[in-house]
């Protein structure tokens, strides 16, 4: 072992990196460590007895998100799963252990499994788009409409993604709940993690054979006739990081947006027609709350320094998106002076930049805008400081968002002679 992974290893007392999405103060928890460790590169714990180092520096994120020699996606380059000290059974496996997708692989690989995914995305245009996302919302809207109460993460932001995206591949609307549990789990990287990966990727193969025997215009479908494909294996998880990415990170967008809506001053007198309205809250969001705050990983692929810090072959490196995006040399804390600063981190940047932003876009703006227009005086029914976060080391979603609100009479009024939302 290498002096600098020595030093890695020989850390104790860190800051588990759950506790920079659970608290009410992630900037805070983010200063804490770069005041303890002098650096914008500090060691955290992914689970007790797994280092890591957390890149909270801007500049250097873009450089783990381009220089695919030294910083690697594949997770083979993993020193500390190579040699037994993360167990097989961590938690941490279906966020970080090898998948045979373009999430975990470089170079022409990457390039060889992107290209179904931004293929199958291509399929459906931005207005058909629109249209499916409305009309789920729609529906969903119908639901709860009447009761005056919802949980708007539950019942509205994690619906509208998920049945949109599993419409997409093709999946049954009716297992909308079982997919649900499954990514939660994923994301959670807890004990429940391997199970719910696992159940999952056993409903996505039963739908590849499916489609094997009767195709149809879906996702599916395409990946299954796409060349680039070349196996079940590749094809499964494929739609594995499909409905795993465009699940958790849509569904925090918009609970994060609601929530700003509902709880920020600045908005409430002037979100109808005023100064500041959807489109800010979406950005800012982006820039504050983003939809990965912790996204993993890279791999260094030889030793070297980092941020005043010894990186050795092999150590994972987790990219601080929410840390790196309030760095004062990009954006002032004062985040309405950047209101038309577009170069957050909340997508990530570099090779594996997220192929479906404005998909993601389309999703989140049109469930917020239908929200908000058909929900008249959306409120919180518990204080802001009071709403519980979903627990994962890599996002800071709210786990519900329990509000009262009354139902617009005249959208009311053209629900009842028409399906258009």
């Amino acid at each position: 072992m290498t002096t600098s992974a020595a030093a890695l290893d020989g850390f104790t007392g860190l800051t588990p990196l759950h506790d920079t999405t659970q608290c009410r103060d992630p900037r805070a928890a983010y200063d804490a460590l770069i005041d303890r460790w002098g650096s914008l590169v500090a060691p955290v714990e992914l689970e007790p007895g797994v280092p890591a180092w957390l890149v909270m520096d801007y500049d250097l994120i873009q450089e783990l998100t381009t220089n695919e020699a030294l910083y690697s996606r594949d997770p083979w380059r993993w020193r500390h799963y190579l040699n037994g000290q993360v167990k097989p059974e961590s938690g941490l496996g279906p966020m970080m252990f090898p998948r045979d997708n373009a999430y975990f692989a470089d170079h022409a690989e990457h390039r060889r499994l992107r290209a179904p995914l931004v293929a199958g995305l291509a399929r459906t245009s931005e207005y058909d788009l629109d249209d499916i996302v409305r009309a789920t919302c729609a529906r969903l809207i119908a639901r709860i409409a009447h009761a005056g109460t919802a949980d708007l993460v539950a019942d509205y932001a994690a619906q509208v993604p998920m049945l949109t995206v599993a419409g997409l591949l093709g999946l049954n609307p009716e297992q909308s709940e079982e997919l649900q549990r499954c990514l939660i789990a994923l994301f959670g990287s807890g004990a429940d993690s391997q199970a719910g990966s696992r159940h999952l990727e056993e409903m996505l193969s039963g739908l590849i054979a499916e489609r094997r025997a009767a195709p149809a215009a879906d996702l599916t479908t395409a990946f299954l006739q796409h060349p680039n494909l070349r196996n079940d294996g590749e094809i499964q998880q494929s739609m594995v990081l499909m409905l795993s990415a465009g699940w958790e990170t849509t569904t925090s967008w918009i609970a994060q947006t609601l929530r700003l809506l509902m709880t920020d001053s600045r908005f409430a007198a002037r979100l109808y027609g005023g100064s500041l309205g959807i489109d800010d809250a979406l950005h800012e969001v982006l820039w504050l709350d983003p939809p990965m705050a912790n996204m993993p990983a890279r791999y260094a692929t030889e030793a070297h320094g980092l941020g005043g810090q010894d990186i050795a072959a092999g150590d994972a490196l987790i990219l601080g998106l929410a840390a790196a995006n309030t760095d004062p040399a990009v954006c002032q804390r004062s985040s309405w002076t950047a209101a038309g600063n577009r170069a957050h981190l909340a997508f990530s940047s570099g090779h594996h930049a997220c192929p479906a932003t404005q998909a993601s876009r389309i999703i989140t703006r049109t469930a917020v805008t239908v929200a908000f227009t058909h929900l008249h005086g959306l409120k919180l029914t518990i204080l802001p400081d009071d709403i519980p976060r979903h627990r994962s080391p890599w996002t800071r979603r709210p786990a519900s968002l329990p509000c009262e609100f009354t139902l617009n009479p005249s959208i009311h009024r053209t629900w009842e002679t028409s399906d258009a939302c």
